[in-house]
């Protein structure tokens, strides 16, 4: 009987930016020590007054996302320390019912700050947003064409590839092996939610910002 040839695991990752304006989402699909991105978007609320109605939608909107693509782990930007109290808090809340939403799916939740996604991704973690959107475009081949007009959605996707290389891949070489091992298919939450027949008023994507466009080209 001739010997079944093996095949290498699939697990995909959900990576949340957590906010209670605009939340940011990556996803990526895993091979072996190839990443893959499958979506990344943005759940804007900014239109919506009442925090609890906020909170309410992370997490309806979350646990979509996990059924939806099938994701197996979370991680997560875990809220940086600053000085405004009341933002710190609005993002703790935010992280809390995103985290809460992989609980109840069964998700194991894997915590990162954003000092150590930024060293992760560009090797250095006083980086820019707009240069982990850059270092990520190159790294999953990622054409302007498939960008979203929210750098949220880079750092959410920064925080699902952080991930990657510490528990998929470590010791991975980011400028080559992460390069050369990437594939890209890309759908934002308009697409997601279109084919689901389920975009609302508040899950509307701006026209893209010419600053991070600028950046990408």
């Amino acid at each position: 009987m001739p010997a079944q040839e093996s095949k290498e695991s699939t697990v995909t990752v959900l990576g949340i930016d957590p906010g209670t304006n605009v939340l940011g989402y990556g996803v990526l699909r895993l091979t072996g020590r190839q990443a893959e991105m499958v979506a990344m978007g943005v759940i804007d609320m900014r239109k919506c007054r009442d925090v609890y109605t906020k909170l309410g939608r992370i997490y309806e909107r979350v646990a979509g996302l996990i059924d939806a693509f099938g994701a197996q782990e979370l991680a997560i930007e875990s809220p940086f320390f600053g000085k405004n109290v009341q933002s710190m808090l609005k993002l703790g809340r935010a992280q809390g019912v995103a985290i809460a939403a992989a609980i109840s799916r069964g998700l194991p939740i894997h915590e990162y700050a954003p000092m150590k996604i930024k060293q992760c991704i560009t090797g250095n973690g006083s980086a820019t947003k707009e240069q982990v959107a850059w270092a990520l475009k190159r790294m999953l081949s990622i054409q302007e064409s498939d960008t979203v007009p929210f750098l949220d959605a880079t750092d959410a996707l920064g925080a699902a590839y952080c991930h990657f290389i510490e528990a998929h891949a470590p010791g991975l070489n980011l400028q080559r092996g992460a390069c050369s091992g990437s594939r890209r298919h890309t759908m934002s939450w308009r697409d997601f939610a279109q084919r689901q027949g389920t975009l609302t008023d508040n899950d509307k994507v701006a026209e893209p910002q010419a600053k991070l466009l600028k950046l990408l080209r």
